[in-house]
């Protein structure tokens, strides 16, 4: 993805469904209008999800997910069919791909439906190779089982018919989708300033700011205000020097120590990471689950969730960092375990804790499914900036921006 490209949490996430040989490889490609995925006869060429980031008219900025056919056997079977259904957690729309030429859904076929209906997730059923049908049956209408939730249509991946039809249904359905959250535009008001704290270090992609920077940037520029971007060792000069007080300080928690040291106690103070949680919907149960840190005991697992994979520095904030904080916090030998990018254990009953990152790269419905299979297990679940501010003391003036917050803080 380049750097001017919508981030992936940003986009719609369109996941292709189906049973082997449904032709599903085929229509991405048709949809796409490229060779996205290698297609053969032989069931079971698609072996893991394949994703493509790409404008999709009349959607926009999309990602297009293939996946495995969900009637693969065997042991190696069965854990394709496992990473199919994983998509699920990140999909926003749907499409079930199913042969025209079958009078009937199959059962796995209807066991996606009722997945995607648990979920929430619109579908369309994409009825593939009508091209093949007689024109008897060409005739008919789609024949699922009728449900306000769900389109239906006859296509030809192999001829191109109504693949734009196709497109359309598809954004229909995504106009469905929730609003999302601003992520700090609504806390300042037209010509506000606020200052950005932002550590370059070496895990920095190279040339640019890391993700929720870029974002937060953006949403202070959308809100008619100013951001004033500075590095750590920069902010007490900075502040000197303005004039007049900033409407809100935002940090990188990594340095939220000193900047909470620099920024003078009249000015709003929050972190990316605290916004990151709100504008993903799990800012509360995060402030909740943060207070596990304090019953914390010898042997108890912590785990530690990055929602994106990158090289590991050697003073790493996820798997160095934050075990060398949480060491000294509780002064008890805490055991840790590490997940990254698109893995996340369905069993969650070893930790005694989620601790997850920022989540920029993720999508909410994503996210959302994380901290809901958390709370489902009963596991408490919070992330990086939060527990770093709560391990300073410094969490309770972080969230002063959110008063309704507060009160899950009691005397912390």
């Amino acid at each position: 993805m380049g750097m001017n490209d919508t981030p992936l949490a940003d986009r719609i996430h369109i996941g292709f469904f189906g049973r082997r040989n449904a032709g599903k490889s085929s229509l991405v490609n048709a949809v796409t209008g490229q060779d996205l995925v290698i297609v053969s006869d032989v069931k079971g060429t698609t072996t893991d999800p394949v994703s493509k980031s790409m404008e999709l008219l009349p959607l926009g900025p999309v990602l297009v997910i293939d996946t495995p056919g969900i009637d693969d056997s065997g042991d190696l079977g069965g854990l394709r069919v496992r990473k199919a259904k994983q998509v699920l957690n990140k999909t926003d729309i749907a499409v079930l791909v199913t042969d025209a030429r079958d009078k009937a859904l199959s059962g796995e076929e209807r066991d996606l439906l009722s997945a995607f209906k648990a979920k929430g997730i619109p579908c369309v059923i994409a009825w593939n190779k009508c091209d093949l049908l007689n024109e008897e049956d060409a005739a008919e209408s789609p024949r699922g089982p009728a449900d306000s939730s769900r389109k239906e249509i006859f296509v030809s991946a192999k001829t191109g018919g109504n693949i734009s039809g196709l497109k359309e249904c598809i954004a229909a359905l995504s106009k469905t989708e929730e609003p999302k959250l601003r992520i700090v535009a609504d806390l300042i008001r037209p010509g506000d300033f606020v200052v950005l704290v932002t550590p370059i270090d070496k895990a920095a992609p190279k040339g640019r700011l890391i993700l929720p920077q870029q974002q937060t940037i953006r949403d202070v520029l959308e809100a008619d205000a100013a951001a004033i971007v500075v590095k750590e060792f920069e902010l007490r000069e900075t502040l000197e020097q303005l004039g007049k007080k900033p409407s809100l300080v935002i940090t990188d928690s990594q340095v939220f120590a000193k900047v909470s040291a620099d920024t003078p106690p009249d000015i709003p103070l929050t972190s990316f990471s605290i916004l990151f949680a709100r504008f993903k919907g799990f800012l509360l149960p995060a402030v909740r689950g943060v207070k596990t840190l304090d019953s914390i005991a010898r042997g108890d697992r912590i785990l530690i969730c990055e929602g994106c994979t990158h090289h590991r520095q050697c003073d790493d904030i996820g798997t160095v960092k934050l075990p060398r904080w949480i060491k000294q916090y509780t002064g008890e030998a805490a055991e840790f375990a590490f997940s990254s990018g698109g893995e996340f254990p369905g069993d969650l009953s070893p930790y005694r804790l989620v601790l997850h990152c920022g989540a920029c790269m993720l999508g909410g419905r994503e996210t959302r499914y994380r901290q809901e299979c958390a709370a489902d297990q009963g596991v408490p679940f919070t992330n990086y900036g939060i527990a770093i501010a709560f391990m300073q003391g410094i969490l309770r003036r972080s969230l002063e921006v959110f008063p309704h917050i507060l009160e899950e803080l009691g005397d912390q």
